[in-house]
């Protein structure tokens, strides 16, 4: 059943919560609008999703294993496709039956897409398996020229002592204002010290000179920094962090449970990162864990220490590690971070961020499989509650999926791109501002 909301209920809910800060609660049922020329699986049945008043939503393109997304100066969009080596140009403007075309192709695991601009020329850079490439950009590209490889020899499934076992192959990246580049190199498994001894470590962010030279670590301990920005404004980088899996309870307080691996601690344990990543910062994979169990909460949460690499704090005490500035719900899996200030995103929230939920694999129920908001507090530069915004890709009734968000982008226009891997398709989030209904029966 749709719920609907009043035009002169949402005026007032929205002013209402403008001014605490939060996003209106969301209204379930709303149609996912689709043309008829991309309404196959699984639009070949009406489907809704759950957004706040005001907000609609409708399907753009079709695009199979749709990743990471990159708005190009030309108002079309960029879609990594690391299934395919391919990067797909989509024209939002086009007729929807032909509006995708090859934009790269033939790369190593495309993943993240970023424009940056130096000296007057502006570059797409993209985070290939093993390495960091760029390509000239001109107004009107659509296909790739100019390639140069900016960073080498990062590791991927084919490094020696890899093996092809790399399960965060995918490479994602930030740029700062003096163009150098802050690299995530995820772990190669769920939770073994040996990662920190790779060259170069695993599980860290590594930052290079804006010609790829002089490559060092900047932070450790993060296991799969997957969204890495720039808080606008600011060389504040800021990363959403995907922490392991199977966590065993980590405390000996009697219970008897130490060091046992059993669903109901897994589900919840331990959350997810969304936090500010300082150079020389240690965020504790795998030998301490952020614990949500305290009266912290979700902000600035404690550690506790990893029960199978670090039992009871024994080797690494915990109070060594950087707490991280918030938690996310356990296995929630965030991929992409956007943040929302100098965009032209709905004004009343774009002092904030969306985080992509990907969706949980090994928590029963399931959670994720979602887009979140944070708003963001100015005088402390940190982000305020998680609040959803786009959700109902998860039946939390049946269980079902049917699809899995993955990144987010915000066009020139205000709308707000989703990708989702699971459908292969590109939302657009489009908000329309309600208008006060007149009195009638006034005199002019």
């Amino acid at each position: 059943m749709v719920r609907t909301i009043s035009t002169l209920a949402i005026i007032t809910i929205l002013c209402s919560m403008v001014q605490a800060d939060l996003l209106p609660p969301v209204v379930c049922g709303v149609p996912v609008q689709v043309p008829e020329s991309l309404a196959t699986t699984p639009f070949d049945i009406p489907r809704t999703l759950c957004l706040p008043p005001g907000f609609s939503i409708s399907v753009v393109a079709r695009i199979p294993g749709a990743r990471f997304l990159a708005v190009t100066p030309d108002r079309g969009l960029l879609v990594s496709q690391p299934s395919t080596g391919r990067i797909i140009f989509v024209d939002p403007a086009a007729d929807p039956s032909s509006n995708a075309s090859v934009y790269a192709r033939g790369l190593y695991l495309p993943h993240d897409l970023v424009f940056h601009t130096i000296d007057e020329q502006t570059y797409l850079y993209v985070g290939r398996g093993d390495a960091i490439v760029r390509f000239r950009w001109n107004p009107g590209d659509r296909a790739a020229h100019d390639a140069e490889v900016v960073v080498r020899d990062l590791p991927s499934g084919s490094s020696g002592e890899l093996r092809g076992a790399y399960a965060h192959e995918l490479k994602n990246f930030a740029i700062d204002s003096e163009h150098r580049l802050y690299v995530a190199i995820a772990s190669a498994t769920n939770a073994n010290p040996e990662e920190r001894n790779a060259t170069p470590m695993r599980a860290a962010i590594h930052r290079y000179e804006a010609d790829g030279s002089n490559g060092r670590l900047f932070a450790a301990g993060l296991r799969n920094a997957e969204g890495v920005r720039f808080l606008p404004g600011s060389d504040q980088l800021w990363a959403v962090v995907n922490n392991r899996d199977n966590l065993a309870y980590p405390f000996e307080d009697g219970s008897g449970l130490f060091r046992q691996v059993f669903q109901e601690y897994v589900n919840n344990h331990p959350p997810e990162a969304f936090t500010a990543v300082r150079d020389g910062g240690d965020y504790g994979w795998p030998f301490a864990h952020p614990n949500a169990d305290t009266d912290a909460g979700w902000e600035n949460m404690p550690f506790a220490a990893d029960a199978e690499n670090n039992p009871l704090g024994a080797m690494y005490p915990v109070e060594k590690f950087d707490r991280i500035s918030k938690g996310i719900p356990a296995h929630s899996a965030p991929l992409g971070l956007t943040f929302l200030q100098h965009t032209n995103f709905v004004p009343a929230f774009a002092n904030g961020a969306v985080v992509a939920l990907h969706g949980s694999w090994n928590r029963v129920p399931a959670t994720g499989y979602k887009v979140v908001y944070f708003p963001w507090n100015t005088e402390t530069q940190q982000p305020g509650p998680q609040q959803d915004l786009v959700s109902g890709w998860l039946d939390e009734v049946s269980g079902d999926v049917w699809g899995r968000p993955v990144a987010t982008a915000v066009d020139s226009s205000g709308n707000l791109l989703i990708s989702d891997d699971h459908s292969g398709t590109i939302y657009r989030v489009t908000y329309s501002e309600p208008v006060a209904p007149t009195a009638s029966g006034s005199n002019p």
